[in-house]
């Protein structure tokens, strides 16, 4: 028997609303709540993402730990190329480290990593 289930994922972020809006338009979720230190998005079939605003924020620096990061986001998409120009448009940066073929690796607006991974 489990002892917990798996609300939510909670991401540290300087702008709450801005990382929230990114997240929303990448996956096609809808924005359920919004205020200036806190912001959540979630799936028609449930899947919850929320943001929280961080004082002194500071980003990761991937690929190296010198700011660890924190977390990072896997999403699967069917083209590589064609979702890696609808991510830039969105706001997103490409990381110089690409070690994989199968997955990209890009920096959201705060800096996080997340992967674009074939499904």
């Amino acid at each position: 028997m489990a002892i917990a289930s798996y609300p939510s994922l909670v991401i540290d972020c300087p702008d709450p609303v801005e990382l929230g809006a990114f997240y929303a338009a990448l996956l096609d979720w809808k924005t359920e709540s919004s205020a200036a230190d806190w912001v959540e998005i979630r799936a028609d079939y449930g899947q919850l993402i929320s943001f929280q605003k961080v004082e002194d924020y500071r980003p990761p620096r991937w690929p190296t730990q010198d700011v660890p990061q924190q977390m990072h986001l896997d999403v699967t998409v069917d083209d590589l190329d064609a979702a890696e120009v609808e991510v830039l448009k969105l706001g997103a940066s490409k990381a110089e480290a690409q070690p994989g073929t199968t997955f990209r690796v890009f920096l959201d607006p705060a800096g996080h990593p997340f992967c674009l991974c074939v499904g």
